[in-house]
Parts: C-alpha cells; structure tokens; sequence
C-alpha cells in the first residue's frame, strides 16, 4: 500500500485525498488550522453560523463525480438545492435584474428588466460561450496541463482556435455581441470570479457565466462549510486520516531530488511516496522544498499577476428585510475604477472608494438561531495585503473604517441594515492571509490576467518527482468547481494502488 501525505486540507486537498484512499492508498492530511475546508471556512457565533469563503455551488456535476468516486451519492450525505432566482443584480441606473436559475427563462427576464432584444443580446453571447466550453473543458480543465498531455490529444482544428479567441479579452468579447452597458457589466462581473481583471482576462472566461446559467445555481442547506464536513467524513470512512494543528515546515527530497516525506513544527519527520500540495504554489516552490529545480519554479511562479483579494463582512442581522434575495449584487458607479485601484494602476493597490457589494444573504433556518435572524456574507473585492507595495490592511483603524464604508454603501444602494446588526465581523486581506496562508490573501492565487495566463499557472504534477499540486494556485484555477477538478487530476496522475480493486 502506497504511503501518501496530502499537505492542507482545503477542498482541493480534501478532494484528492479522498478519490486517493478510495483508489487504495494510505492517505494522511496534515492541515495547520483546526478544521478542514480551507477556504471553505465556517465561523460560528451566538448561533449564527456564516460561510466564510464560497457562498455558491456551480457544475454540481463535478461535486456528483467527487463523491460517486468514494462510494456514495452526493445527494445521500449533502442537501444541494437549486435556487429559483440565481442572483438579483442591481445597476448603478436603478435597474434591477432578478437573473432566473433556470436558463431558457433568462432572456425573457432580461427583457423585462432592461428592454426588448436585450435578452437576444445575451443569448447570442451565450451561443458563443457555449461552444468555447465545448471546445475547452475537456482539453484544457478535464486535463493535466502539460506537453505530454497535449501531444497525446489531436490538435484542436483553427475554427475552434477562432472560437476561442485566444487573443481576445473578456471585455473586447462582451462588446461584440453587447450593447448594452448594464449587460457588459453583468459580464465583466464573472472575470472577478477568478480574481481578474476582464480588460485583460482572456475571452475563454466567458465559460464561466455559461456553466453557471447552464448548470444552475445551488445551495447546500447548512451552508457550504458541509462539504467539507462530508469530505472529511468521507476520508475517515475510507481509512484515511487528518492531522490538524500541525504546520508543514518542509517537503524532503531523496538524494535523486524525489519528493520522499515532509518535516513538521514539532519536530517530526514523515515519510511518503507521494506528497500532494494543497498549498500556494509559492509557498511550495519558494519555502517548503530547497532543490535547484525548486527555485526556478519559484521564479516562474512570480511571474503571473495574483489574484486580488475580498474584504468580508459577517453580519448578524435582526429582522432582515423579508424581501432579500438570496444572492445579491450592487454594482460599482465605476467599475473600470474599482479595477484600477485593485491593481494598483493611477497611484498603487488601494481600497476601492465605491466597490461593488456582493450579498449572501440565504434563507435557511440551519445557520441562525431564530425566525428573525439572518447570517449574511458580505464581499466586496479588495487589493491583496502587501504591506512592501503600500497596501497594509493592517494599518489601524483602517479595516473597521472600510467596514463602516461598506454599509454606508449599501445603504446608498437600497440596503440599509446599520440599526439591524446584532454583531460583526471583519476578514480582511490580512486576516485570510493569516488564516489561509495564502500570500496576501490572494483568493485565486494568480489572476487569468493576459492569454498566456492559464499556461503560466503551476501544473498539477510537478517537475520534482513525487510531487503534486492541488488548489486554486495550480491548475486548472481557482474556485470551488476547479479545485475539485484539480484533486481529480492528481489522483488520475497518481493512478491507483498496486494491488487495490481499481488497479485490478
């Protein structure tokens, strides 16, 4: 039986491990927190019970595959609900569009909310989207990343090059198909989704909204933070096992530069025949493994430009307004400016003075402790902490200041809770750096910023032997969907135990 360490047990580590032990590996996760998910995090308060990072499910089918491949059924150990109304959009004219989770209903929405034809608008974007996920899912997010892989697969023919667009960004792929300005910002919001800038992401995220009208929008009942609950159970079921409370201080290489084990805080040393990191790939290149290989993937790693970061509001709410839509999103008055100052460009990294607020406000009786109690997850995007370039979010004063700013915001934009709120917290960049360890808080790890973007990013086997990556650092991206799919990979890479039923 094949000895494995899987370093982390966020959802992407989580997955790997658990499609690794079901294969018929002996498999431990070394996690530095004290509970599993990463961030899929989970923080409870005088009953309240908030979901610190993703707040929706997207590609439900890949969730499916994850636990078919352990032995169950998704729908026996979690409660997925498909929510009617996706998201409520309010734009800075005073439009409001409640997008439909069902796609054949949402040009006729669109329509009504913005005017005749706008729905045609968007159907013809989506017809061009549809065919690049097609086009792409299988070959590039089904796929490890790596030439060998390509040259096993037959070229792709110049017309599905062209209709990917390969040169083209987001935005320049919205104004073709878009007139309407209220939709090309309803599409610029989906390049955020990977940290990016939609300027400069390339055309192929038009994937995402895609996937996401297409597949649905879904919820799990007691809040997403279950999943990770159900994949740990998982493990435990398999014969795996977490540690937590341990920190990774290194990954150890055999005299032939093979990844062989990892050393820990307390002193102790672990063998392996395989490590798995659910780590930022710089911290992995540039911290945890010392080989001359390793230091040019710390290099290359550099190169791409982080993703920003999220600035979190956790709102216990008295009495919240019967009328408030499960996922909400208020727009920016200037949207090219918060993109800016997330960025850095005009005068460095810096707070966006009116950013656009993201709501999760759901509707479940299982994360409050009473009928007129709501636990909402408040988001606004927010450069990365980086004390080196100007952006310290730890400056005093200067996280509870913007908190204030955020409500006063939504209050400007119809939301006003300031006399409701029992309690707050407050995530900054700093604070999910710390509890994620990952650099500045970077949700996404690197941005999709610029066409070569995808291919800069860490693949999922590494150059040094017996090394894997999992996680939104790594192939294929960051988000909840893509970090499953990057467990998959791996374990595919790994393959099963010599031995084991599935090897038989």
């Amino acid at each position: 039986m094949t000895e494995i360490v899987v370093i982390g047990a966020g959802v992407g580590g989580l997955s790997a491990a658990v499609r690794l032990a079901a294969a018929g590996h002996r498999v431990t996760v070394f996690e530095q927190a004290q509970t599993a998910g990463g961030k899929l995090g989970v923080i409870e308060r005088d009953g309240f019970v908030f979901d610190t990072g993703p707040s929706l499910v997207t590609l439900p089918d890949i969730l499916e595959d994850l636990f078919a491949a352990t032995g169950v059924s998704v729908h026996d150990v979690l409660d997925l609900q498909r929510l009617d109304t996706a998201a409520q959009y309010r734009f800075p004219d005073g439009t409001v569009l409640d997008m439909p989770g069902e796609l054949a209903q949402i040009p006729a929405a669109i329509d009504a909310a913005l005017g005749a034809g706008r729905g045609d608008e968007w159907s013809a974007f989506l017809r061009r989207a549809e065919r690049m996920w097609d086009l792409s899912r299988e070959m590039f997010l089904e796929s490890p990343l790596t030439v060998s892989a390509m040259r096993r697969r037959p070229p792709p023919p110049l017309s599905a090059l062209a209709a990917i667009s390969p040169l083209r960004s987001m935005r320049g792929l919205g104004r073709r198909y878009l007139k309407d300005e209220r939709l090309r910002m309803l599409l610029d919001r989906y390049a955020t989704y990977t940290g990016s800038d939609p300027r400069r992401a390339p055309a192929a995220l038009a994937t995402v909204p895609w996937s996401e009208q297409a597949y649905g929008s879904w919820y799990v009942a007691g809040g997403l933070g279950r999943i990770a609950t159900a994949l740990q159970e998982r493990l435990d079921a398999l014969g795996g096992r977490i540690e937590f409370g341990v920190e990774v201080t290194a990954i150890t290489t055999d005299p032939t530069g093979r990844a062989d084990g990892i050393s820990l805080a307390d002193g102790r040393r672990i063998s392996a025949d395989t490590v798995v990191a659910n780590a930022d790939a710089r911290t992995v290149y540039g911290e945890l493994i010392r080989t001359p290989t390793a230091t040019r993937m710390a290099k290359r790693v550099r190169t791409p430009t982080p993703s920003f970061s999220g600035f979190v509001l956790l709102l216990a709410v008295d009495d919240p307004p019967v009328d408030q839509p499960h996922h909400q999103i208020l727009f920016a008055e200037d949207y090219d400016a918060e993109f800016d100052a997330l960025f850095g460009r005009n005068g460095g990294p810096r707070p966006v003075e009116r950013p656009t607020v993201y709501i999760s406000a759901p509707n479940d009786p299982a994360i409050v402790p009473g009928p007129d109690a709501g636990a909402w997850f408040v988001l606004v995007n927010a450069p990365r902490h980086d004390p080196e370039a100007g952006m310290d979010w730890d400056a005093p004063g200067l996280a509870e200041d913007y908190a204030d700013r955020i409500l006063e915001i939504m209050a400007d934009r119809g939301v006003d809770v300031r006399a409701r709120v029992r309690h707050r917290q407050i995530l900054s960049p700093a604070e999910l750096e710390r509890r994620t360890l990952t650099p500045g808080g970077s949700i996404y790890g690197s941005s999709s910023n610029g066409p070569r973007a995808a291919f800069l990013r860490p693949g999922n086997e590494s150059r040094i032997p017996g090394l894997y990556l999992v996680g939104g650092s790594s192939h294929p991206g960051g988000g909840l969907p893509l970090v499953m799919l990057s467990g998959k990979i791996v374990a595919e890479l790994i393959g099963p135990a010599e031995g084991s039923v599935s090897d038989a």
